[in-house]
């Protein structure tokens, strides 16, 4: 069974907490975001390739 894809995942800032909706590159990893609430900028946990693994809703397309 092959599951579809996902491309857009929500990015959960680890020190405001605030939710922000992203669609995800094809074809690069996302290692810094700046929050536009606290200006904070992630990055991503030591062994994660992007924000989006450490922080999203979703792993970014070439980890799903």
């Amino acid at each position: 069974m092959t599951t579809a894809t996902e491309y857009n995942s929500t990015l959960t800032c680890p020190f405001c907490e605030r939710h922000t909706k992203l669609e995800m590159p094809i074809d690069s990893c996302l290692i810094l975001f700046k929050c536009e609430n606290c200006s904070k900028i992630i990055k991503p946990f030591e062994g994660d390739c992007c924000v989006f693994c450490s922080y999203g809703s979703v792993k970014c397309p070439s980890m799903q």
